[in-house]
């Protein structure tokens, strides 16, 4: 399972024009899901993503995770991140997992980060998403369990 995430001033994701998740601060969390992810490894990412120390402190110094912030997230389903590019110059995507399982541990990851206190939006799986976002810093870290 693999999260990239980004600090950010603010995100939205807006489908067929309608904005259907939107943050302010926090973390907006572009999520994979790779073939024999489960539970466990989306409750271990969840911990990372949300513990992830990126956010200021008083002497501007990363030392404070989303929750401390006092950020939110926006989580929203890539399945182009488990693509292989290793060779060619087309992706493949035989190591995501099937779009059953992918919809269904996105989802669970979206509910323990909302478990965990955390303000949680999400985008809309399969559909056709424009995300939008002031990425802060920039700040991005790769996740990966």
């Amino acid at each position: 399972m693999i999260a990239l995430i980004q600090r950010v001033s603010n995100a939205s994701v807006t489908v067929d024009g309608e904005t259907i998740g939107k943050i302010g601060p926090g973390l907006l969390v572009l999520l994979g899901v790779e073939q024999d992810d489960d539970q466990k490894k989306a409750d271990r990412l969840c911990e990372r993503v949300l513990g992830y120390r990126i956010f200021g402190d008083e002497n501007d110094k990363m030392n404070l995770n989303v929750q401390q912030a006092g950020g939110s997230v926006l989580v929203v389903s890539q399945f182009t991140l488990a693509a292989d590019t290793q060779k060619g110059m087309r992706p493949g995507f035989s190591r995501g997992a099937s779009p059953l399982e992918a919809e269904r541990l996105y989802h669970y990851f979206a509910e323990q980060c909302r478990k965990r206190g955390v303000e949680t939006q999400t985008g809309q799986f399969a559909a056709d998403m424009k995300v939008a976002l002031v990425n802060d810093g920039p700040v991005t870290f790769w996740l990966q369990v």
